[in-house]
């Protein structure tokens, strides 16, 4: 990195950066319809919210897997369009939407199975009972969430990341508002509490699909890009492409929130109180995380369109750049959450047990976001490369060999407890935050030339 000119990574670097923008604002707003949920049930108190972070906790594994499953959108549009090919970015589009549905419609099915033996995964007996409805109504969300995905990639790959930031603002709203009608039965509306929630949840995704699916078809911008037809045939070569990308994609996210996922189960048999502050430092940090994460997309479509546009050279300063500037940024939320972290954790819930909790977990989040803007945006990166296989191993073992049994070490069977499994997790993030750093800058290496030899002088 040391020998990239400056000018040129803060050119590419700002570029990434104002890619990335729309695209972050659009990651929080999505995150943001999370948090909203977590504070109004959070209002209701600590079994509810234990609740929901157990709910949410299955979901969002069944989520990370649909989205690495989709992320060759983003990609291959991307590298269609640095190759000058519309056509294709408009096939790719078709086949994202096609697997949107079909997987989507096989992880209802699989959650709505789980959905019938929650009790199966040790927790208190309040939070189980408490959230079976609510599992059940957001399980079937994910069609339209993971249908979404693909649009806005497909929007964002384009470079117009306006406007699914701009739908997702408007069902940040609406999932508030619907809240508020819902859980706390406003308007002459029974108080349905966490149920409500789930309704809410459910309604305002099948909204913002519709919205960005009608808006993207009449929008003149990507009339070139927009499918001629949807009911035509799929092709059995570009659907294999995709999943040569997306399976070892969706393994990668997999074994990362696995372990979040994981860690959570583990706060549950300490105890309510420290799932429940676990809900709310694991929100605060996935806040955080959608910033790295926006820049992580922004700088896997700047790669791949660099790849498809035959610019190798440009390879090495989008990567690094992005790196540095995720560093920096995940530095001033380290310092928010080590300072704030009391204030931040009596924001959700006015238990005082659940709060002293929180607080020390959010010091702990705060550390281990550094380590996470590398990781995350290292894998970005490589995706560009579409080189994902390497990288899925460095992920496993990061979080199921380093993480995973040293937090079971240090907080189930060790004293420290629901601080010592968030020092583990950190110690994973470091972990896949080198590993994927150097990974990046091996594959992009300039090509030494050997100097010719010398020709021999005339005799």
């Amino acid at each position: 990195m040391s020998s990239l000119p400056s000018t040129t990574l803060w050119k590419e670097t700002r570029i990434t950066l104002i890619l990335a923008g729309p695209i972050i604002i659009g990651q929080v707003s999505q995150m943001l319809m999370g948090l909203t949920d977590t504070v109004m049930i959070g209002r209701v108190g600590p079994v509810p919210l234990a609740a929901s972070a157990f709910a949410g906790t299955i979901y969002g594994l069944f989520f990370v897997v649909g989205i690495g499953l989709l992320l060759p959108v983003a990609v291959m549009v991307a590298r269609a369009r640095g190759a000058g090919d519309p056509g294709s970015c408009a096939q790719f589009l078709r086949h994202g939407a096609a697997m949107a549905v079909g997987f989507g419609l096989l992880e209802t099915a699989l959650m709505l199975i789980i959905g019938q033996h929650l009790e199966r995964f040790g927790q208190p007996p309040e939070v189980v009972a408490e959230a079976g409805t609510y599992f059940t109504l957001i399980a079937p969300s994910i069609v339209p969430t993971l249908l979404f995905q693909v649009f806005r990639q497909f929007a964002e790959s384009l470079g117009h990341p306006r406007l699914p930031m701009m739908v997702l603002l408007g069902g940040v709203a609406a999932n508030a508002g619907l809240n508020w009608l819902f859980i706390y039965g406003n308007w002459g509306l029974p108080a349905l509490g966490l149920a409500g929630a789930g309704w809410a949840t459910l309604i305002s995704r099948c909204l913002i699909v519709g919205v960005i699916m009608v808006w993207l078809s009449g929008d003149v911008r990507f009339r070139d890009y927009w499918p001629e037809a949807w009911g035509v045939s799929l092709s059995g070569a570009r659907m294999k492409s995709m999943l040569r990308i997306g399976l070892p994609a969706a393994g990668q996210l997999l074994f990362e929130s696995g372990a979040f996922s994981a860690a959570a189960v583990m706060m549950g048999w300490l105890g309510t109180v420290p799932l429940a502050a676990h809900q709310i430092a694991i929100t605060c940090a996935a806040i955080t995380f959608m910033f790295l994460l926006g820049l992580s997309m922004a700088v896997s479509m700047r790669v791949a369109q660099a790849v498809g546009a035959g610019e190798s050279h440009r390879l090495r300063p989008i990567g690094f750049g992005a790196l540095a500037a995720g560093t920096l940024l995940m530095s001033v939320f380290a310092l928010l959450f080590s300072f704030g972290a009391h204030p931040i954790a009596s924001l959700f819930v006015e238990d005082t047990a659940v709060i002293e909790v929180a607080a020390r977990l959010l010091i702990v989040a705060g550390i281990f976001q550094i380590f996470d803007g590398g990781q995350v945006v290292g894998s970005g990166a490589l995706r560009g490369l579409t080189d994902v296989s390497v990288p899925t191993l460095i992920t496993f073992i990061a979080y199921w060999v380093v993480a995973l049994p040293g937090g079971y070490a240090l907080g189930v069977y060790g004293p420290y407890g629901s601080v010592g499994i968030w020092v583990a997790l950190a110690c994973g993030l470091a972990f896949a935050a080198l590993f994927l750093a150097a990974r990046f800058a091996r594959l992009t290496r300039p090509v030494r030339r050997r100097a010719p030899a010398p020709v021999p002088a005339a005799e």
